[in-house]
């Protein structure tokens, strides 16, 4: 079975895992981290970056470094991957679930807006959810198959509400915003993910990316376990978050090849876009004007559920990964009680989105038996 996507790790992965053993720098400290820690600021237009051990963990320790704890509530989008409500819930909060706009599948932005000014008031300085009573304390746009949510307007609520945003960017590295790079858009903190299934893997792994050094410089501190100086001492309730020296030599050899992965992507996804617009009942995925993707993933809406559902059997039979994809988290059982907007787009679209195959090694007669595996399905 052809997959959805897999690594390229054709690159200097071998030679830079060697070098490790042959030096024992195979854990938390060693070259590779510091090394893949700029290239990757450097890559997504941050002034610098943390290396983490999972964009899970990357996302639990910028909500801790912002204030976000007990109790809290935190603004996410229904529709994304249910690591980025788990994070929320690691620091004892809440998702205050948002519609998302039908037009990018990221945040709703008027939607924001609006559920700021009515549900929400201002007490002892805190911003309250007057339905739970209970404090919102940031904002998390997701960045949807790698696809920048609208942060200009975010980042103005944000400040008029005075909330800290760390944007789940875990698959977006590459992406552009009105042409500003993905890590340059206003968030306090961007988080990435690393992990086997991304344009730029290191086998797992994350990063949190921003511009406030002293933000950073804290939670380089939490995510080595608040350890203060040479001797086993620390001065709070820190986290073991680090990247191994292992997985950034991998993540290095990686991004050295960062703009070619990155364009043999947009690549696969501009012929899909290309084809699917003769097959009938199929759409491309979103495009709006305000930003190019990093094009995580590629594949086509359906006009209904019922031709997806069918557009899965067929290319499965073929020999191709086809699966549904992300469930919306007001669905999920964890979070089936969590506040939340109207669902009106998470709901209508999430059963018509079919992911295709789009590793970065996907070959032209593979996606010519894709497309044909889907005029099959639509006839």
């Amino acid at each position: 079975m052809i997959p959805l996507a897999i690594p390229d790790l054709s690159g200097n992965e071998a030679r830079y895992l060697q070098e490790c053993v042959e030096s024992n720098f195979v854990s938390s400290v060693g070259p590779f981290v510091d090394r893949f820690e700029d290239m990757v600021g450097d890559a997504v237009g941050a002034a610098a970056a943390v290396a983490v051990s999972s964009g899970t963990t990357g996302l639990h320790a910028a909500l801790n470094a912002v204030g976000v704890g007990p109790g809290d509530l935190v603004i996410l989008p229904a529709y994304t991957f249910i690591a980025s409500a788990n994070a929320i819930s690691h620091c004892g909060a809440k998702p205050w679930l948002f519609d998302i706009d039908p037009d990018s599948w990221t945040l709703d932005v008027n939607l924001l807006k609006e559920s700021l000014e009515a549900e929400t008031e201002l007490q002892d300085g805190r911003l309250i959810h007057r339905a739970s009573r209970q404090r919102v304390a940031a904002i998390m746009p997701v960045y949807a198959f790698g696809l920048p949510a609208d942060m200009n307007p975010i980042i103005e609520t944000a400040k008029a509400f005075s909330l800290p945003v760390v944007a789940d960017a875990a698959a977006a590295a590459g992406a552009t915003y009105k042409g500003r790079a993905v890590g340059d858009l206003g968030a306090d903190l961007s988080v990435f993910s690393f992990n086997g299934n991304k344009t730029v893997t290191a086998g797992g792994g994350g990063a949190i990316a921003g511009h406030d050094q002293a933000l950073l410089d804290r939670i380089r501190h939490l995510t080595t376990t608040a350890r203060v100086g040479p001797d086993y001492t620390h001065d709070q309730v820190g986290f073991n978050y680090r990247m191994t020296n292992l997985q950034a030599a991998v993540g290095c050899a990686q991004m050295e090849r960062f703009d070619g992965l990155v364009a043999a992507k947009r690549r696969i996804r501009e012929n899909y876009d290309t084809r699917l617009a003769r097959i009938p009942g199929l759409a491309a995925f979103p495009a709006p004007p305000w930003a190019e993707s990093a094009c995580w993933i590629s594949g086509a809406i359906c006009d209904t559920e019922q031709l997806a559902a069918s557009a899965r059997k067929v290319l499965i039979a073929a020999g191709f990964d086809a699966k549904l994809f992300w469930k919306p988290m007001h669905l999920q059982p964890p979070y089936a009680d969590a506040p939340a907007t109207a669902q009106t787009h998470s709901n209508e679209i999430w059963k018509r989105i079919l992911p295709l195959p789009n590793s970065t090694s996907l070959t032209q007669d593979e996606q010519d038996l894709i497309i044909d595996a889907l005029v099959a399905s639509a006839g």
